[in-house]
Formats: structure tokens, C-alpha cells, sequence
């Protein structure tokens, strides 16, 4: 049996455990648990449709021209603009991002990409806006994405000059 499907029955016997005896702790690690999954569940298989659809319908050509290793700075902004319109946090943008870069994307591109989700997705700053006010969202914004590019080109050429290859592809 792997390491991986013993601690996977280790947490199954210890939510059942927790509700056999009424632990709080384990009680509402399985509630966010569930509550965790059902969102999975509900998003996830829309988001790999939609991935598919995007890798049979958007051309490679097309990939390398705006987000390859010839593109200018405006593939920056693509992918910024990109990662403003994903839903769904990084476990859906690491797919996206997956596919990107096996489409011919340079790879401080897709370090963008994935950066800039965390950081400016629409929903999310429009939220931060509601809240925080309009100008801590700018002002983080206008912080935020340059260092992201910064560390996006530094990684993208140290990688690239030593090499680096996705591994499943």
C-alpha cells in the first residue's frame, strides 16, 4: 500500500473518529472539508471542459506569436488580462497554465500568468474595492504587478539557461 492511500485512510478514520466522539476540532475540519469538496466538485469539471476546449481550439501558432519567446512586453499584459477573468482560485489557473506553456508559451509568461491570478482576478478585486476601498486596490495592484513581472522574467531566464522542462510533457 503507498504512503499517499495510508494517510488518506489516516484522515478518513479520523473524521469518522470525530464524529463517533463528538470532537469540535474534527468536526469542523469535516464540515470545511465537505463544504471544500463540494465546490471542487461543482467547479472543477467545467473548468477541465473548458481547458480541453481551449486546447483544441486555440492554435499553437497563435500561443507563440502573443505569449512565446519572440512576443514583446504586451505578453505580459495578456496574461494579466488572462488571469483577471479566471474563476476559480489556482486550482484553476495552474491548468490553464499548464496548457499555456506546452502551447508555446515562454515560460516568465505563465510565471505571470499564475502570479497575476493570485493577485488581480476581477471578482476578487472588485470585493477588495467594496471594502478596502478603491484606492488600497489600486494602489496594491500597481505594487504588486510589477514585482510579479520582475520575479516572472528573473525566474523565466534562470529556468530557461539551466534548462527546465515540465515534467508530462
Amino acid at each position: 500500500m503507498k504512503i499517499r492511500n495510508i494517510l488518506y485512510l489516516i484522515f478518513l478514520i479520523f473524521l469518522v473518529t470525530s464524529y463517533l466522539f463528538h470532537w469540535e476540532s474534527g468536526e469542523k475540519i469535516t464540515a470545511n472539508f465537505i463544504t471544500f469538496a463540494l465546490s471542487m466538485i461543482k467547479i472543477v469539471p467545467v473548468v477541465f471542459i473548458l481547458i480541453g476546449l481551449f486546447e483544441v481550439w486555440v492554435k499553437r501558432e497563435i500561443i507563440e506569436k502573443h505569449l512565446g519567446e519572440d512576443s514583446s512586453w504586451l505578453a505580459f499584459l495578456w496574461a494579466i488580462l488572462l488571469s483577471g477573468t479566471t474563476i476559480g482560485g489556482l486550482y484553476v489557473a495552474f491548468p490553464i497554465a499548464a496548457v499555456l506553456h506546452s502551447k508555446g508559451a515562454k515560460l516568465s509568461v505563465v510565471f505571470t500568468y499564475v502570479g497575476a491570478s493570485a493577485v488581480c482576478r476581477i471578482p476578487m478585486a472588485v470585493f477588495e474595492a467594496t471594502f478596502l476601498g478603491i484606492k488600497f486596490t489600486i494602489i496594491r495592484l500597481l505594487v504588486s504587478l510589477p514585482l510579479i513581472i520582475l520575479s516572472s522574467v528573473i525566474m523565466g531566464k534562470i529556468l530557461t539557461k539551466q534548462k527546465f522542462v515540465i515534467k508530462g510533457e
